[in-house]
């Protein structure tokens, strides 16, 4: 499946850019978002560098940010670059769940590949990588069960639809947890086989 960022660009742009005066812009840099600045210039989610998977990574935050948090340059969140402290590190993670969440649930719907990350190379790494992994993947299935927030579940639906996803989502999901955190598929796994 081609997997273009212009799409992205064009899906959302449509679906939001006149009900919440937003638009997705391709970045040469880091993302950032850009509240309006006047009632002429739209907000802006800028994703990193052209890619993809960064595209869906900024409007997955632009999801979950409130309406006076869309007021705000990024969303008014501190940013600590790579290399945080223990401490920094698990704050930054207890942000990202539901971004992180949301943002695979749309990789999924797009047909794009996801990977968690804990943004912290240079630093001590995740403060514990599978607690992380299964605190996204219960929040996922947490809105699989009860709903998306309703900007996500537009974008969402758009992308099922663009990408010819829908019928093949719940099996494609499921495969894609096994992947992305195999200890936990096999311990469900496991759970289920010794369950008489």
């Amino acid at each position: 499946m081609n997997h273009c960022p212009n799409d992205l660009i064009m899906l959302f742009n449509d679906l939001f850019r006149e009900a919440f005066r937003t638009i997705l812009v391709r970045g040469d840099d880091e993302p950032e978002y850009l509240p309006a600045g006047n009632a002429k210039e739209p907000a802006q989610i800028v994703f990193a560098h052209g890619y993809y998977a960064s595209a869906l990574h900024e409007v997955s935050h632009w999801c979950v940010a409130g309406e006076h948090r869309r007021t705000l340059h990024d969303y008014g969140y501190w940013y600590c670059p790579d290399g945080r402290t223990p401490e920094q590190q698990r704050a930054f993670e207890h942000v990202e769940i539901k971004p992180q969440a949301i943002e695979w649930l749309f990789s999924v719907a797009a047909g794009s590949r996801f990977h968690i990350s804990v943004d912290n190379l240079s630093g001590d790494g995740a403060s514990d990588g599978y607690e992380f992994q299964c605190n996204v993947l219960a929040q996922a299935e947490h809105y699989l069960a009860r709903g998306l927030p309703k900007r996500a579940q537009s974008f969402f639906d758009t992308l099922t639809s663009f990408y010819g996803t829908n019928d093949t989502f719940s099996k494609a999901w499921r495969d894609d947890v096994g992947r992305v955190v195999p200890l936990y598929s096999e311990k469900n796994i496991m759970r289920q086989t010794e369950t008489p």
